[in-house]
This record gives C-alpha cells, structure tokens and sequence, in this order.
C-alpha cells in the first residue's frame, strides 16, 4: 500500500507533466502564429512589383518584419543600444521583437546605483 509521501510525489509529477503540455502547446501557437505572419509579410513584398519590395515592414496592422540581410549597425540599433528610445526594437531579421540588452543593462545598472 502507498504511503501518504508516494501520493504527494505523484502528484507533484502530474502538476509539473500539466504544466510542461500546457508551456509546450503555447510555444506552439506561438511558433505557429510567427510562421503565419513571415508568410502573409512574404506575400505582401512578393504582391509588390520588384522595384517596390523593401523586404521590412509592417504586417497585420502592427507586427514589424525585415527580411533585409543583417547588419552589423542594425545589429547595435536594435539589440545593444544603451542610449536608444526603446528597450523593445522590431527583430534585426524575422517576425516580432526584440529586446534592447544594452538598455535593459543600462536600466539595471541605474537602478543599482541609485540603491547604493
């Protein structure tokens, strides 16, 4: 017969299984629902006669996108910019964002030295 401790133990199994299909199937729909906006920018630029396409952009109204070769100066705007606007740039290349690490450290840091 179990005892209280093994029905504990399953149980804790069962809550951490739950929580790892539920985490899994987010991360499904969020791969999904990126794969769905690369396509509908894809066929936005495509839908453009050669001379227009940019290649980056907006789609669904508000979801930036560039499909542009990266560089390394876009690379610093977007992802290292300490002094920049924003700690969440559009992605240097794909669907979405990304976040500004040079700002975020330099929020951290400020915050740091103001508790000292």
């Amino acid at each position: 017969m179990g005892s209280r401790h093994d029905h504990h133990e399953k149980h804790d199994r069962h809550d951490r299984h739950d929580r790892h299909d539920k985490k899994q199937g987010f991360q499904q729909i969020v791969r999904l629902v990126t794969f769905g906006l690369a396509v509908a920018a894809v066929v936005k630029e495509r839908r453009l006669p050669p001379e227009e396409r940019t290649w980056h952009g907006v789609v669904a109204g508000f979801v930036p996108y560039d499909f542009r070769m990266p560089t390394l100066a876009r690379f610093r705007e977007r992802m290292w910019n300490p002094d920049g606007e924003h700690l969440v740039n559009p992605r240097v290349f794909g669907v979405g964002w990304t976040m500004n690490v040079g700002k975020a450290v330099k929020i951290v840091r400020e915050k740091v030295a103001e508790a000292s």
